[in-house]
C-alpha cells in the first residue's frame, strides 16, 4: 500500500508540474517502488506511461459517432457478470460502475462519441491502451479497462468520489490543473448525473439486500 501511495503521489507531483503535458515515463526501482517522471530516464525497464497529445489531437477526422440505440431492457443485466468481476477485482463499487456505464453509453457497447470514445464505458483509444485493453469494442475488455481506470483515478484523488468521476470525464490532468472539478459545463453535469445514478443504484441494492436477508429469529411475530 505504501509503495502504491508513493507512486500515486509521485504521479500527481509530475502531473501538476508539467502544465505543458510532457510525456510521462514510469519505472520500478530495486525495492519495487514505481516512479514517474516527465524526462526520459535511463533506468532499466522505463516505459512510456502517458503520451503527450499532439496539438491537433482535438481535431479528429474520420470518426462517425454512433448514439446509443439499444432499447432492449435486458441490456441492463446483460453484462452483470463482467461488471461484478471487474468491480471485485479493482475494488470499485459495482453501483458506481453501473452509473458510469448508464451515463456513458446507456449500456450500448456499439456507442461511439464525437471524440472517438467507444464502448460501454466510452474509452478513448489512448486510455484503452494505457489500461492494456486489446479490443476496445469487446464489452468485457471495455468494462475491465474502464473500471481499472476508475481505480487509478480513485487512488490518485484519495477516494474522492466527485473528483474521480470528474477525472473520468475530463482527464486527470484537468482535475489536477484546476485543483478540483474543472469549470466545464459538460464535466460538471456529468458528475451530477453519475452521482445521481450511483446513489439510486445503491438505494436499490440496499433494498434488495434487505429483502434477501434471512429473518431474525428473535424478532416478535407479526399478528
Amino acid at each position: 500500500m505504501k509503495r502504491w501511495l508513493a507512486a500515486t503521489f509521485a504521479l500527481i507531483a509530475v502531473s501538476a508540474s508539467t502544465l505543458c503535458r510532457a510525456d510521462i515515463y514510469q519505472w520500478t526501482d530495486a525495492e519495487g517502488v514505481v516512479h514517474f517522471t516527465n524526462k526520459r530516464t535511463g533506468a532499466r525497464g522505463a516505459t512510456l506511461y502517458m503520451k503527450t497529445p499532439k496539438a491537433s489531437a482535438g481535431v479528429r477526422t474520420g470518426i462517425t459517432p454512433v448514439a446509443p440505440q439499444d432499447r432492449d431492457l435486458l441490456r441492463y443485466s446483460r453484462y452483470d457478470e463482467h461488471i461484478r468481476e471487474a468491480a471485485t477485482l479493482y475494488q470499485i463499487p459495482e453501483q458506481l460502475v453501473r452509473a458510469v456505464i448508464k451515463v456513458e453509453s446507456d449500456y450500448d457497447p456499439r456507442a461511439v462519441s464525437y471524440a472517438g470514445a467507444r464502448g460501454l464505458m466510452q474509452l478513448m483509444p489512448e486510455t484503452a491502451a494505457r489500461m492494456q485493453v486489446r479490443d476496445i469494442n469487446d464489452p468485457r475488455e471495455n468494462i475491465f479497462g474502464g473500471v481499472r481506470y476508475l481505480r487509478v483515478l480513485a487512488n490518485m484523488f484519495n477516494g474522492d468520489l466527485e473528483l474521480t468521476i470528474a477525472a473520468y470525464n475530463a482527464g486527470e490532468q484537468a482535475v489536477v490543473d484546476h485543483g478540483g472539478i474543472p469549470p466545464f459545463a459538460q464535466t460538471r453535469d456529468y458528475v451530477v448525473r453519475v452521482t445521481k445514478f450511483y446513489r439510486r443504484y445503491r438505494t436499490i441494492a440496499d433494498v434488495v439486500d434487505a429483502s434477501l436477508a434471512p429473518p431474525d429469529p428473535t424478532a416478535p411475530a407479526v399478528r
